[in-house]
């Protein structure tokens, strides 16, 4: 490491504080901050200035892999050793100071430079040690009360944290394991964002999540402290070889009374932010640290060992990691969205730039926007949906002009989106001049022409006009009959809307009739388990509940959750709505909703073979629903994050 004195410039924005935390040793806590901190000093072409602060002080380690020199060094203990001093020098003084303006003077007057030292010539990566390990370090050690240097300035360790971002993009802080005071330090007062290193056991697992707990709760209930939090989970010492192990830990066992780390963060994190349905599916698929021979022993640093990065390495797991880290995305974002994200902000900075590739660039903007609002449409995320439809067809308008296909993909778009929102006034208007495009430049028998008038039927339908789209529809399916059959999948997906626009005008049995005909054919085509036909069981189910038909519409909702389950898993957000809608069902019937049996496995292939002997069975007496809605409840208070939280980082500036 260099001994000149260190001079940083400041930034131009301030970087972030990330603590990493394990409740035992033994988690790779420490090799996984050193790799993230290579990583982190590469981006920018090795120009993002990165510190590493060993907070670890009884038991450090950082310095292992980076620092090869035996020479004592000062480092945390000294730091803070200094600023006790100071303290304590303007505790005898006269004036009286604000506690924020103490904590400035006193960090001024030590200064944080002669305590850090670069480790790597070929980026900007810095190293805070422990401190100087001398005889005496221990005896120091024990005599720096933390709780006592918090009473005498509450202030000093945000301040501290405040003026390292002024000169580091980032700051990786090696907490302390357990329950400690300095532990409290590094994951309550310093960080933004918290990464809680775990091994699938229950000590270290039900150990995080109690730390989680106390920094969240903490940070919303002090007034000083009402600063963004973001938890990010990170399993460790995963066995690659044993799936079924992998899976038992991950989404739980009830034999072995396992809960699984996947639903206990999902409902910590639920409750600390206040939030529904936190699904953290997509971010364990990629975030795993795999346990390997290579790397058990020793302090090496994955990251430069293996840079190839293959699918089965180290690096590409921290790779995937800091994807949602570095950026702050949140854990709960999936994969696909945060890569769509990526995209678009390298295409909007490339914009910015301008060049001969602009239209290009607009191009593929506009592309991923689209996608990225279907992502956002699907999950029920309505007004990030709207922000890139919009923003998608005004770049098409500009670069391509209002006719061109491109554009009118994205009024299809937006149009969808507007319908799902109710805003059916400005939907019906943007489906007329899709109609009236396609028709003029494609005619009237085009897929792309019948795909438009089936979207304007729809909006007609939902805003009571359903005598005209009724008409629509009609024309459109005869085409379809003539051109591709009566049992083409375009005939189906055209008829399935006929038969919701019956329901709308209260025609309860022709729609039966309809939807029954297409989950046949659609069974025979695409197999029972297809989302097509599960569309239509879901759908010819709803009918049937309408209907009073309890015990029918029970047992294609059991086959559509079945399939869910395999398919999907117990926590996919599909699966819970299936389970929502059965029990819904079964509250009707009269039945306990508490434990939802597991469903048999189901082999029907007509499709009045799902109903089983549920259409002879006598109807049993229909209980009222409760007003409220079985999956909701009250959200606890949010914590207090900055307003993009709230927002679920939406793309659109």
């Amino acid at each position: 490491m260099e001994s000149i004195p260190l001079s940083l410039p400041p930034l131009s924005t301030n970087g972030e504080v990330i603590t990493f935390y394990s409740y035992k040793g033994g988690t790779g806590r420490t090799m996984a901050l050193s790799n993230i901190a290579v990583l982190m000093a590469r981006q920018q072409n090795a120009t993002t200035p990165v510190l590493m602060i060993d907070w670890d002080l009884e038991a450090p380690g950082l310095h292992h892999y980076f620092d090869h020199h035996p020479e004592p060094r000062p480092g945390v203990l000294e730091l803070f050793e200094a600023c006790r001093e100071q303290l304590q020098r303007r505790r005898s003084g006269t004036m009286a100071l604000d506690d924020e303006e103490l904590a400035h003077e006193v960090l001024a007057a030590v200064g944080w430079e002669q305590y850090v030292s670069r480790v790597d010539q070929s980026s900007q990566l810095y190293l805070m040690r422990a401190g100087r390990f001398d005889d005496s370090y221990g005896e120091r050690l024990a005599g720096l009360r933390w709780e006592e240097l918090f009473n005498s300035c509450p202030a000093l360790f945000r301040c501290f944290a405040e003026r390292l971002t002024r000169h580091f993009r980032y700051v990786l802080v090696d907490s302390r394991t357990g329950r400690s005071d300095s532990a409290g330090i590094c994951t309550t007062l310093l960080p933004r964002k918290l990464v809680v290193v775990f091994t699938p056991n229950r000590q270290s697992l039900e150990g995080v999540q109690a730390l989680v707990t106390r920094a969240t709760t903490y940070r919303r209930s002090h007034e000083d402290e009402q600063r963004p939090l973001l938890v990010y989970p990170l399993p460790s010492r995963m066995e690659m070889a044993d799936s079924a192990q992998r899976a038992q830990w991950r989404r739980g066992d009830e034999r072995q009374r396992i809960f699984g780390y996947q639903p206990s963060f999902e409902e910590l994190i639920g409750e600390c932010y206040g939030m529904q349905d936190v699904s953290l599916e997509s971010y364990f698929d990629e975030v795993q640290l795999q346990q390997t021979r290579t790397f058990a022993y020793g302090e090496q640093l994955a990251v430069r060992l293996d840079q190839g990065g293959d699918r089965f390495s180290l690096t590409r797991t921290f790779e995937a990691f800091l994807a949602w880290l570095a950026p702050g995305y949140f854990p709960w974002q999936c994969s696909r969205e945060i890569h769509l994200l990526g995209s678009i902000n390298q295409a909007r900075k490339a914009l910015e730039e301008g060049g001969v590739a602009s239209r290009a660039v607009a191009q593929s903007l506009a592309h991923n926007l689209n996608l990225l609002g279907e992502l956002y449409r699907r999950d029920g995320s309505l007004r990030q949906a709207l922000a890139c439809f919009e923003e998608s067809l005004g770049l098409r308008q500009r670069v391509l002009g209002e006719d061109h296909p491109d554009t009118l993909s994205s009024k299809a778009y937006l149009a969808a989106g507007l319908r799902q929102q109710g805003r059916l006034d400005e939907s019906q208007f943007l489906d007329e001049c899709v109609v009236e495009a396609r028709e003029r430049q494609l005619g009237n028998e085009h897929f792309d022409t019948l795909s438009a008038r089936t979207s304007l039927a729809t909006t007609l339908g939902q805003q009571g006009h359903v005598a005209e789209a009724l008409a629509i529809q009609d024309a459109v399916i005869d085409i379809y009959l003539r051109l591709l059959g009566p049992e083409h999948l375009l005939t189906l997906s055209a008829k399935a809307v006929r038969a919701e626009l019956l329901l709308r005008r209260g025609e309860t049995e022709h729609a039966r009739s309809l939807q029954e005909h297409v989950l046949a054919a659609r069974k025979r085509m695409l197999g029972s388990e297809h989302v097509d036909t599960l569309h239509s069981k879901t759908a010819l189910a709803q009918t049937l509940v309408q209907m009073q038909e309890l015990d029918a519409a029970r047992s294609l909702l059991e086959a559509v959750l079945h399939a869910h389950l395999l398919r999907l898993g117990p926590d996919h957000r599909d699966t819970l709505k299936a389970r929502e809608q059965l029990v819904e069902v079964q509250l009707q019937l009269g039945m306990p909703s508490a434990d939802l049996p597991m469903v048999t496995e189901l082999h029907q292939n007509a499709a009045m073979d799902d109903y089983g002997d549920a259409l002879v069975r006598p109807l049993r007496p229909r209980n009222p629903l409760p007003a409220h809605s079985l999956w909701s409840h009250a959200p606890d208070e949010l914590l207090a994050l900055d307003g993009h939280l709230a927002g679920m980082r939406s793309p659109p500036r």
